[in-house]
């Protein structure tokens, strides 16, 4: 169940993927880089024996990719905790401090998940004490821990923790910038009672068969008691405030979701509108021949522009479905080279023509280019370029691998400049007004959606955090293409490799790639020898 709801949220990261289950008190990991459909074979999924889990799906934009990064994470004390975390800590350096230093907690990689998982597990610890697991901690322990997460913890973020032997805590930062869902159905064990599923996104929640209950509020915790069946929940946070991340509207989540109460198709069908508003007040003449969407996130912009401008929608881009997203492959490199082979054009649709092209968004550019460059090789007579989205002219630092301001496109550059860069006749991007009120139109009467967290769009950020503060010019350092590159081993030059005596000394390699076991369990498995899901043994 929990491989089905991780291979449906399979778009949300790419990098790595994991499982955590816990049977009678023993927990079994199996976690590796790679897709869900690589990382989980038939002898694995032998071994993840249990009725409580937790999945993941890395999405890297903080730390590296080596699978010793992989979610979920495990600390053994108390009671053996893991985490699945989405999002990003942005005190995380000061925090990891406080963990080493003052907890004297071993914190072993560049993870904000893993400081995550320590300081709900310190916070734990001076609730519930030494008690065996299981023994002494109760919903209002676990409530009270994810209070002192989020009086601690700057940033945004949402998950859950499997507290092996007391159940499942799911969680959603104060602000509720990340998304998190919950679902039940009725036991299969005809007991009368319920089961619980949390998610990122409903769609999930719709596969499994379960039924949408309700979106975790901002700032709450749903306590999953797996020694009676029961849930209970509590906001946690006195000043919670929901504003979440558009951006999760306008590219991130799969339009089947719904998500705070919208439909994530339907206001993306109210940006396409508000764009053709847009094209006709700038270009009442204009001279468009046909919309083309580029696949996959924009088509259902594309599809209600071409309506409301009254030209045909044209499919003249094909998706090559076995390459991954290029927004969230790692490396500029890498994305550049990924494009032509993701996409191939229809030339009939394209030749002779003045082609408006409609995209979710326009980060880096680079995809932009060279779609433009295969519109006009394909014949296109003119290229004009729309993005459902406004220029992203600001890091994004709550999940979204929005970086750097000198890696966007739009940094320092109007639309006139913009269009020169990637080689189109004219662009133009949604208002944020626009954007926002897409959103918040669509939400249902009871679910008002009034605040949102639009920082990459308007460099407001709901946490408190400033363009220029000293955060932002560590968060380049970290996250720019130049230092991710270097991260994932690309080779370095000779004036790289070593620092001189005033500079830091590169890591050296981890051994077994990150990957070193950790296991507590010596029981004979399952499906014999050769398994690599002896329970917390990733090797």
């Amino acid at each position: 169940m929990i491989f089905d709801g991780l291979t449906v949220l399979q778009h949300r990261g790419q990098d790595a993927a994991g499982i955590v289950t816990s049977e009678r008190r023993r927990l079994h990991l199996r976690k590796d880089n790679g897709l869900v459909k690589d990382v989980f074979q038939t002898h694995h999924m032998a071994e993840l024996r249990g009725n409580v889990g937790l999945g993941h799906c890395r999405y890297p934009t903080a730390g590296s990719s080596s699978c010793a990064e992989a979610q979920p994470l495990y600390t053994n004390y108390p009671h053996g905790i893991c985490v699945a975390h989405n999002g990003n800590l942005t005190n995380t350096h000061e925090l990891t401090d406080v963990v080493r230093d003052t907890m004297q907690r071993h914190v072993n990689t560049d993870s904000d998940s893993e400081v995550l998982l320590n300081i709900f597990a310190e916070c734990m610890m001076n609730r519930t004490g030494r008690g065996a697991a299981g023994h002494g901690c109760e919903a209002e322990d676990v409530f009270a821990a994810i209070e002192g997460v989020m009086e601690k913890c700057k940033g945004g973020y949402a998950g859950a923790y499997l507290i092996n032997g007391v159940g499942i805590v799911g969680f959603r930062d104060p602000h509720g910038i990340r998304p998190v869902v919950l679902g039940s159905r009725q036991s299969s064990l005809g007991n009368g009672k319920l089961d619980y599923v949390l998610a990122s996104e409903s769609v999930a929640i719709d596969t499994l068969g379960f039924n949408l209950e309700r979106d975790v509020r901002a700032g709450e915790a749903v306590f999953i008691d797996m020694r009676t069946g029961e849930m209970q929940s509590k906001i946690c946070h006195p000043d919670a405030s929901t504003s979440p991340c558009i951006f999760e509207y306008v590219y991130f989540a799969r339009p089947d979701s719904i998500m705070d109460g919208v439909s994530v198709y339907e206001s993306r069908l109210k940006m396409g509108e508000k764009l053709a508003e847009k094209v006709l007040k700038l270009h009442p003449d204009h001279d468009i021949d046909v919309v083309i969407p580029i696949p996959d996130t924009s088509r259902t912009s594309a599809l209600q522009a071409a309506y409301c401008l009254g030209r045909p929608f044209r499919e003249g881009f094909i998706k090559n479905r076995y390459i991954a997203r290029t927004f969230i492959m790692p490396g500029q490199e890498t994305r550049k080279k990924s494009v032509r082979l993701k996409l191939n054009t229809i030339k009939s649709e394209f030749a002779g023509r003045n082609v408006l092209l409609v995209d979710d968004s326009v980060v880096r550019g680079t995809t932009a280019r060279e779609i433009v460059e295969m519109a006009r090789d394909a014949g296109a007579n003119k290229v004009y370029f729309t993005s459902a989205a406004p220029p992203i002219r600001y890091p994004n630092i709550y999940g979204i691998d929005i970086p750097t301001m000198r890696e966007l496109v739009a940094y320092e550059r109007d639309e006139e400049q913009i269009a020169k860069h990637i080689g189109c006749d004219w662009i133009i991007y949604q208002d944020l007004k626009d954007l926002e009120a897409s959103v918040s139109t669509t939400a249902p009467p009871d679910q008002p959606l009034e605040k949102f967290d639009t920082s990459c769009f308007s460099a407001k950020y709901v946490t408190g955090e400033t363009i220029g503060d000293e955060y932002f010019t560590r968060l380049h350092k970290l996250r720019n293409d130049a230092a991710q590159e270097e991260r994932r081993g690309a080779p370095l030059k000779d004036s790289q490799s070593r620092s001189s005596m005033t500079g830091t000394m590169h890591s050296a390699p981890q051994s077994m790639d990150g990957c070193e076991p950790v296991s507590n369990d010596k029981r004979q498995s399952v499906t014999g020898a050769g398994s690599s899901c002896e329970p917390l043994n990733n090797n």
